[in-house]
């Protein structure tokens, strides 16, 4: 009699397996973006604010909402402030711990970027070689 118990339950567990198994495979085709079709996801919540000025100053973004955020001027006189939320920013350059210009109500949408430029001398914003 316990034989034939254990036999009349052994197909539900083999089904309940087969059923498991097709769930992985529908779910691995979801993660690889096989059959079904997904939103994209990637969409960007950011923007950022990007120009040149000249090498080694520190560029600085104040939000109107308070966000401060700077960043140093690369040796090709290019910065870029990244990740940045939709706002209104005030952009100042730093020279020597001090600020030497700024350009403000500069508007940050989602997905964009707004480029800001400052003077550099004699129009090279790059950092003197040497050699």
């Amino acid at each position: 009699m316990r034989n034939l118990e254990h036999a009349r339950h052994r197909p539900r567990v083999i089904r309940n397996v087969r059923v498991l198994s097709r769930l992985a495979v529908v779910a691995g085709m979801v993660t690889m973006g096989g059959m079904l079709p997904l939103p994209a996801s990637a969409q960007s919540t950011t923007a950022h604010i990007f120009g040149q000025a000249p090498a080694g100053e520190t560029v600085l973004a104040q939000s109107s909402n308070g966000l401060h955020r700077h960043v140093t001027v690369d040796a090709k006189g290019r910065y870029n402030l990244r990740n940045l939320p939709m706002s209104t920013y005030t952009v100042s350059l730093q020279k020597d711990g001090k600020i030497v210009d700024t350009r403000a109500n500069i508007p940050v949408t989602v997905g964009r970027g707004a480029e800001v430029d400052f003077a550099c001398p004699d129009d090279h914003c790059a950092a003197a070689s040497n050699g």
